[in-house]
């Protein structure tokens, strides 16, 4: 897929024709008009993963890629050439343009922008209702939908068949009664009993057997890898060929983790399930591995583009990240805390403690009453 986007105009006014969330369709942003997209029965093919690494590497598809680069962050984003981006969707910094070739696999399957522009700032507002000491410079921000920008994200999938052969440890574990020297109420010795658990270990080995379906690795550093898991389960079942409509008007990223890349981080992904395996295989009370060892079998991938509403923020000079799931809604990213909201809650709590010593006299309600009031001032400055 050549990622300058192919341009879709409008049959009424000719305008540019942007595909609307949740529609399956493209429509007009200026005369209202609506192209529904046909839709397609072709299966999105699994490709054999061993073979395309030893006869297709060469042969990827070569594709000029226009390429935005963010020299704040480092990110990569593409766009079509007539709607570029003068700043990135990651940190906010502006762009620099540059035109490079590079030989990239086509995408074979998206899942198409569900949530609109407003329904992303509907579930961003409610996670910022939900965090403490918020700066109130952040929620003003989230006044205006302008904040967030849609991006396709690239992602690779890995089916496979695992066979691992382990060496480790079985703990199973036993109550030993024992005795120790106290001492009684009147300060007298006693001997006392009480049971201790101990584990008696043996060493195992054996063999077992995993099936991984849709493994799923971003094939980009632009997220921070545990919010990109938090964004987790996606509707791979509602995947669709990945046609240039259900792109018009939104960025499409360009991956950085090459296939062979991709599928090394799988592989440490699938791992995290094959260690549960052993343990259960290893049975007992407890359970140690030493060492594991696995072959991956019938391995087949995917390249697909899964859509994330971004929100980048700046507060104290560092700049912050929110992402959005344009499926669920569901919200990820890191938070800035307000320091005055905070002093001023412990302030509030020190003076009014303080205050609580002496008796109530009228000076002393007074203070109370100043430093409750000077408390909340502080939490709602920022």
């Amino acid at each position: 897929m050549s990622t300058q986007v192919q341009h879709f105009p409008c049959g009424g006014c000719g305008a540019r024709l942007e595909f609307a969330p949740g529609k399956d369709a493209l429509e007009c942003g200026y005369c209202g008009h609506v192209n529904p997209i046909p839709q397609s029965e072709e299966d999105i093919e699994e490709l054999d993963f061993d073979k395309y690494i030893a006869q297709h590497a060469e042969a990827q598809d070569t594709v000029e890629i226009h390429t935005l680069h963010c020299d704040s962050c480092g990110a990569n984003s593409t766009a079509p050439k007539n709607k570029g981006l003068s700043h990135c969707p990651w940190c906010g910094a502006a762009m620099s343009t540059q035109v490079q070739t590079q030989r990239q696999i086509r995408p074979q399957a998206l899942l198409p922008f569900k949530l609109t522009r407003d329904e992303a700032m509907v579930a961003f507002k409610q996670w910022l209702a939900s965090l403490s000491f918020a700066p109130n410079s952040l929620k003003e921000r989230a006044k205006t939908g302008g904040a967030l920008q849609g991006v396709y994200t690239p992602y690779w999938t890995f089916d496979c068949n695992a066979k691992t052969f382990y060496r480790g440890e079985r703990g199973d574990e036993y109550t030993v009664t024992r005795t120790r020297t106290t001492f009684d109420n009147e300060g007298n010795e006693v001997e006392e009993e009480y049971e201790e658990i101990e584990v008696d270990w043996t060493r195992v080995s054996g063999t077992v057997w995993d099936a991984f379906d849709d493994v799923l690795v971003v094939a980009n550093d632009s997220i921070p890898n545990d919010q990109v898991r938090e964004l987790e389960p996606w509707d791979l079942e509602a995947l669709r060929p990945a046609k240039e409509e259900y792109m018009s008007g939104f960025v499409v990223e360009a991956y950085e983790t090459d296939l062979a890349g991709g599928f090394d981080k799988g592989k440490s992904i699938m791992e995290e399930t094959i260690r549960q395996t052993i343990k259960s295989d290893i049975g007992g009370d407890r359970q140690r591995i030493s060492s594991l060892s696995t072959q991956h079998d019938n391995v087949s991938f995917k390249h697909i583009l899964l859509p994330i509403w971004i929100c980048s923020y700046t507060h104290n000079e560092k700049t912050y990240q929110f992402i959005v799931n344009a499926r669920t809604g569901e919200v990820q990213g890191e938070r800035p805390w307000s320091v005055w909201k905070i002093v001023g809650l412990v302030a509030w709590i020190m003076f009014s403690l303080f205050m609580l010593i002496p008796p109530f006299t009228p000076l002393g309600m007074l203070m109370i009453l100043g430093s409750i009031g000077y408390g909340i001032y502080l939490m709602f400055k920022d």
